[in-house]
């Protein structure tokens, strides 16, 4: 992965309208003792980062590719940024998803005219019968995160943070599930910003990419119920992120569900913003490591906000 396909990416979805505020937040920066800075990709026309990644992987397919029908496998953050590319681009596509995928990230899929099929229990079983079906059918498979221009697009975030703040930062969080978003911004803030700490962030619940990396090599794990259903799943064989995050990322934090709900909620109250688990995970992990960041300056990727009423009751209620 090189600076220039990032760059490359960042000039390609430029007039699509994706770039996000990056904005202080002066409660968490009194809470913390630290400068604390938010990434707010809950304002991208999907609801999450993912359309980067999606919409810069079907803008380097031909028209007629496109039109032959692309495939995806989802949880549902990129189905929904595939289906909203092709509304955009033109071009049909199905997204494969697991079972149990939020009922309100489907119906979006759908809003945006792409076909929503049920396959497999879990992320990993999704992924690998949605590439066969596609390598069968003889069309083009986007992956969530295995794919050097998704992971390109992705890491066009890094871009505007060095065009909206361009002091330094002394840390990013970000919430790991594939690891593409991470991959990404890890390798253009490494080129442009070397002594930024990196800190890859997962659910202890669901943190396949942090045991890969204390294995030297892609391990399955027993995956349990999270709130972070958007960074959910394993690594297929072979993925291109495992070697930049084992690389790029420079420390990894696990939380527990209680503190993404504390996070949740600290958010809802503080920010007046709506977020999902996934982006709950990376404030849970700086809450749980602030001390270490007093008098430094700190930015959090909010990487979504696709939240179901079931699940926002539970935050609330719990709490």
């Amino acid at each position: 992965m090189q600076t220039q396909s990032i760059l490359q990416a960042h000039s390609r979805l430029h007039p699509y309208g994706l770039e996000t505020p990056l904005r202080p937040s002066p409660a968490f920066s009194q809470a913390s003792g630290a400068e604390v800075w938010f990434k707010l990709e809950n304002f991208q026309p999907t609801g999450s980062f993912k359309v980067r990644g999606a919409l810069n992987k079907l803008l380097s397919l031909s028209a007629e590719e496109r039109q032959k029908g692309v495939i995806a496998a989802s949880s549902g953050n990129h189905g929904l940024g595939v289906a909203w590319g092709l509304a955009k681009l033109g071009g049909k596509g199905v997204v494969f998803v697991p079972e149990g995928a939020s009922p309100t990230k489907l119906e979006a899929i759908r809003r945006y005219g792409a076909e929503v099929r049920v396959y497999g229990r879990s992320g990993d079983d999704t992924e690998g019968y949605a590439r066969r079906y596609a390598e069968e059918a003889g069309l083009t498979y986007i992956s969530p995160y295995n794919d050097p221009d998704v992971i390109a697009g992705q890491g066009t975030l890094a871009v505007e943070i060095t065009q909206q703040w361009p002091h330094p930062l002394d840390a990013l969080f970000v919430t790991v599930g594939g690891g593409g978003l991470i991959a990404g911004i890890a390798t253009y803030l490494k080129a442009v910003s070397p002594n930024t700490q990196i800190i890859g962030c997962q659910p202890e619940n669901d943190a396949a990419m942090w045991a890969s990396i204390q294995a030297g090599k892609i391990v399955s794990i027993e995956a349990k119920p999270t709130l972070s259903d958007g960074s959910a799943g394993g690594l297929e064989p072979g993925a291109l992120t495992f070697d930049l995050c084992r690389s790029l990322v420079d420390a990894w934090v696990t939380v527990s569900e209680a503190e993404i709900r504390t996070a949740m909620r600290a958010f809802l109250e503080q920010e007046h913003g709506l977020l999902e688990g996934a982006a709950g995970v990376a404030l849970a992990a700086f809450s749980r490591t602030a001390p270490k960041y007093q008098n430094k300056r700190v930015a959090i990727v909010i990487c979504g906000a696709n939240l179901s009423l079931s699940t926002l009751r539970t935050i609330l209620q719990e709490g």
